[in-house]
Formats: C-alpha cells, sequence, structure tokens
C-alpha cells in the first residue's frame, strides 16, 4: 500500500483539487480543510469531481490503528483512507493552527482489505 501526501498549510480555510491513485484507480477530489478556532481542530471535506459532497466534517485527529484511519467507518465508499501523522513529534493528538503540513501531514492510501 503505498501512501500519497496531500500538500497542505496551516492556512484557515483551503481547498484543493487532487488526483489520487486509490485501489488501482485515479479518483479526484476536491477537499476542503478548515480550522475550528473554537474546538481547536481541524476538519475536512471531501467532494467529487464534479462538486458533489461525498462527506464533510472529517475531524482531523490522530489515533491507533484501525482508528487511526479517518475514512475506516466509511470504507463502504471505496475512497480509500485517510491517515494523519505526526512526522516532528510534537506533544498532542492533533495539529494546531500554526502546525498542520509542517508537523502533521495527512497521508491517502487504499481501502483497507477488510472492506473489499
Amino acid at each position: 500500500m503505498s501512501q500519497q501526501i496531500i500538500p497542505l498549510t496551516n492556512a484557515p480555510n483551503q481547498s484543493l483539487t487532487v488526483t489520487l491513485n486509490v485501489d488501482g484507480a485515479n479518483l479526484t477530489f476536491n477537499l476542503t480543510f478548515g480550522y475550528n478556532e473554537v474546538a481547536g481542530y481541524w476538519v475536512m471535506g471531501i467532494a467529487d469531481s464534479t462538486g458533489n459532497v461525498i462527506l464533510a466534517g472529517v475531524p482531523l485527529v490522530s489515533g491507533d490503528p484501525p482508528a487511526a484511519n479517518l475514512l475506516g467507518q466509511y470504507a463502504y465508499l471505496r475512497i480509500g483512507s485517510v491517515y494523519l501523522l505526526n512526522v516532528s513529534g510534537v506533544p498532542g493528538d492533533w495539529p494546531d493552527d500554526t502546525n498542520l503540513g509542517t508537523d502533521w501531514v495527512l497521508a491517502w492510501a487504499d481501502t483497507p482489505e477488510y472492506a473489499v
């Protein structure tokens, strides 16, 4: 399973279009990311290439397997797996408003085998 890193910054509201290889197919997603200042965490939205919402409000939090896969409960959608990785060892379970894209990165991979 190869992981693809999504290029993010700590801009409070950002969107990007990515084409990812998921389960052997190229899928294009429109991704949105926003920082919830009151709660102190990031959320992600996923739409297809025509703008139809697939998922909205997915919290970007880390966890231990199998909970580490942010899309684990949505495996039936066959849009892959997403992992929030703490690449610099900063304390905490999720990025703050300053370190998304630097200390924390988002990696996209294939749908888990158990969902097949």
